[in-house]
Order: C-alpha cells, then structure tokens, then sequence
C-alpha cells in the first residue's frame, strides 16, 4: 500500500472546469480497491470554502507568495483533502484560471507556485501526522512541485500526469527570487525554456515518472504536430513516459441508477430520454440521427469543422443539440446557425444535469477534436448508448472502434472515426453515421457494443498502483 498526495488545481465534486477535475475526483476511490491511500491537495477557491463543512487547520503560513494561509484538512464527498486557504491567491471573482473578462489572473505564476510549494511542504514535513510516500502532480499547475521538494532536500518520488500539454504556466525570468526558485537551476536541464521560467518544464524535466492520458497521446506528444515546443523534452524523457487511459466515474454515470434521467439498462430505454432531450432542446422529431456535442467551444475540438460539415448531418435528416461555451466568435456562428436550422439547437453554457440527458436521449455523441488527450465524452457516450463519431487521435483513438467493415463482421465495432482531421472527412463521417443509423439492426449492435465497453476505472487504477508501488519500493 503506498500513501499518495495528488496536488491539482481542480477537483469534482468541489471546482471544475473540465475533465481534469473528474480524473482526480475519481481516482483516490479507484486506487483503494488496491490498498492505496490518496489525499487530494487543493487551492481553496471561493466557491470551494463554503463545501468543506468542518475542517481543522493543521498549519498556518505568515507569508505564501504574498500574503498569509492556512492550511485545511477535512473529508468530503468521500475525498481526504488538503485545501489552501490562502484569500489574497484564490479568494477572488472570475473564474479560477481566468478574471471575468476571459484574461488569464496576472498573479498565476504566484498562486500555482503556492499549490506546488505546500505539496513539498507535505513530503518534506508532514501533514495533521500523515505524509506521502508518492507525491503526484498533475499539469502545470503542479509542475514547480520537484524544485520545491528538491530545495527542501526530500527524495519523495514525483509522478507527473500531462493532461493538455498546450499549457506551460510560463513566466517571466524576473520572477525567479520572488518564486522561490533557485538561479542556479535556471538551465535547460531543469526549468528553462527559451529564456522564461516553466511550470510544465520543471514537471518533465524533476518527475520520476511521466504518465499521460492515453498511449497514442504518450507518441503524439514526442512529434512537433503535438508537443507545443515540449517534444524535444519528451524524447529525451522517453524512458520515463508512459499512457495511460482515463476511466470515469461509473456509479456517477451509471444509466441503471441516474438520477438526471429515465434510467434504462439496454439502447432500447433512449427513446423516452431522447424525447426528453428534443423538448428541452426545442426540436422536433426527425428521420435522421439525434447528434449531441458537449465541449469547450475552440478550435482545438474541432467546432469551426463542425460548421462548415454540417450539411451532411442536416441533408440526411440529423440534429444537432449542442452545450458548451468558449470561443465568441465560434458561439456567434452557432447561434447563427441554430437560428437558421430548425434541427440545430444550442445551449452556450455547462449544465452537469443537462449533460447527463443529453448522453441518455443523444443517438450519437460529436468529439472531432483536432488533438485530444483522452477524452471523456466519447466515455460517457459508450456507457449510454450514444455512438461515438470522433478524430482519428490521442485518447479517441485508443478507445473507440471504428466501425470499418472487418470491425463489423467480427461485431465489435463501438463507433466511427475519421482521418485525416479535416472538415471534408467530418462531412464523409457524418454521412456514413447517418447511413449506419437507417439499419435498425446494425444500430443495435453498435449500441450494445458501446454499452459493454469498459470505461471505468479499474485498469487503469491498477497501472498507477503498479507505478506507486515500484516507486515506493525503489526510494526506501
């Protein structure tokens, strides 16, 4: 059994923003079914004090990064956490990442570095008499994390997980003294990237082990298409790299026993959550598929393909009911869009509930992302009955099979894919979805496919108990 601390700027159900939080919410109960005991180490945010019910302060600093904080412990939801209470860092309006005008928080250099700060603090110390054999960091919001441990002179092994390596959580060089961080470090051995101080750098270049979300995603990211400038880094830390697919949550997103839904066990129970979800969608009924896309609106998910290669769905009878938010210019076009076509229907914005009907009543789920990581939502589709129709990369294509004709013979095919990662393949996609869905029988059969797909936890918690416990061993 190893003690693990995983240090994360967000964490379901206490702050979320995208499916990070929902790994490192699921992941502490996942590893104790193989012993392992994780404590999760959060930035206390407004939104979040207010959640932890009854806490006890187990230390106090007179200045970090800025101004005074404690440090909590409590257990909620089921999770043993560490929070920062630290208002003069985390106390704020806005969002978490980002000020109410879309800009990211001037001072997140400062406020990251307190989250990576106390996580040494942990391993070298202790916390309320419990302290990590592992300490487990996750994007760049962790990344300083081993310059810290390394300061305060500890060994306790670093795990490292890349979750969206498009973020680096640079600064500037000038920040060196008041970040704590030591000059002499500042070398493209440790956390130097063309002349700027860098979270994820220091992260990959002072972890132990790096894991990331899928296997195909552990290759892309050592190709200049896929590393951000980090493939150079990756290569020379290929040894120590290593994918691993995300699971969710399964009593979360369970169709037996969702509450959000009309609960059904087989694709046979969509039809009234399909009915539902076109009325609060304000569409009709249609000949053609029921599509539905849950995203951050960007380009990097493939929503500017999605406009131009929606004639194809629309000319053979589809819909599309959309959620999300993001891009302004991209949630103009899809106003505009829905405007203009009784069977396009969209929602800016995030509704939890919403997102669960929407997997429930939706025939197919959209991810045509031009890089994606993992992915969640094709895992939430797979469990509902919602066929996936994703780009042929990182996490979408380790976990759906596509429905090519040897797929289809063998019966195991669970969804389509589509390469190259074009507007005009998405269009060739959507028109071979809609051909699959006019055969009753053949739809069933990827429904019942996608409903048997493993998408839990299990495996996976089982290679990171692997990792722990090599690490464990190796540092005592």
């Amino acid at each position: 059994m190893s003690k693990i601390l995983s240090v994360v700027s967000e964490c379901a159900p206490q702050i979320k923003t995208g499916g990070l939080a929902d790994v490192a919410g699921a992941l502490p109960s996942a590893l104790a079914a193989y012993g392992d005991e994780m404590r999760t180490l959060i930035p206390g945010y407004r939104s979040v004090m207010p959640q932890l019910g009854k806490t006890k302060v187990i230390e106090k600093f007179d200045d970090l990064f800025g101004g005074p904080a404690k440090l909590h412990t409590c257990k909620v939801a089921g999770l043993e956490l560490f929070v920062i209470d630290a208002p003069h860092l985390f106390d704020r309006d806005g969002g978490i990442y980002v000020d109410a005008q879309g800009h990211d928080w001037p001072d997140n250099p400062e406020r990251f570095a307190a989250l990576s700060f106390v996580a040494a603090r942990i391993a070298a110390s202790g916390a309320g008499g419990w302290t990590p054999d592992i300490v487990h960091g996750h994007d760049w919001q962790a990344g300083l994390t081993p310059e810290y441990l390394q300061a305060a002179g500890t060994k306790t092994p670093f795990v490292f997980t890349i979750h969206n390596i498009a973020f680096h959580g640079n600064t500037s060089a000038d920040k060196l003294e008041s970040l704590l961080l030591d000059a002499d470090r500042f070398d493209r051995d440790h956390f130097e990237f063309w002349g700027q101080i860098s979270a994820l750098k220091a992260a990959l270049m002072g972890a132990t082990k790096i894991t990331t979300v899928s296997r195909t995603y552990a290759e892309e990211l050592m190709t200049p298409e896929f590393g951000m400038g980090m493939e150079g880094v990756l290569r020379h830390r290929q040894s120590d790299l290593v994918g691993i697919v995300n699971g969710i949550d399964e009593d979360v997103w369970n169709p037996a026993t969702d509450p959000s839904i009309t609960p059904f066990k087989a694709a046979t129970g969509k039809a009234a959550n399909k009915v539902a979800l076109q009325k609060t969608f304000g569409l009709g009924a249609s000949d053609g598929p029921l599509c539905v896309l849950v995203s951050r609106l960007t380009e990097q998910k493939g929503i500017d393909l999605l406009l131009e290669a929606l004639p194809a769905l629309l000319d053979n009878g589809g819909q599309l009911a959309l959620l999300g938010s993001g891009d302004p210019r991209l949630e103009v076009a899809l106003l505009e869009a829905a405007e203009t076509h009784e069977n396009v229907s969209v929602k800016i914005g995030y509704d939890e509930t919403l997102a669960h009907l929407m997997m429930a009543g939706g025939d197919v789920i959209l991810v045509p992302s031009r890089f994606e990581p993992c992915g969640l939502t094709q895992l939430y589709g797979l469990r509902y009955g919602a066929i996936p129709l994703v780009a042929l990369t990182g996490g979408l294509a380790d976990t759906v099979i596509n429905a090519s004709p040897a797929a289809l013979a063998r019966d195991v095919a669970t969804g389509v894919q589509f390469f190259p990662i074009t507007a005009q393949a998405l269009t060739n996609a959507l028109g071979r979805i809609c051909d699959l869905y006019t055969q009753p029988n053949l739809w069933k059969t990827l429904q019942r496919n996608a409903m048997k797909q493993p998408v839990g936890w299990s495996a996976s918690a089982a290679e990171y108990h692997a990792i722990y416990a090599s690490l464990a061993k190796a540092s005592r």
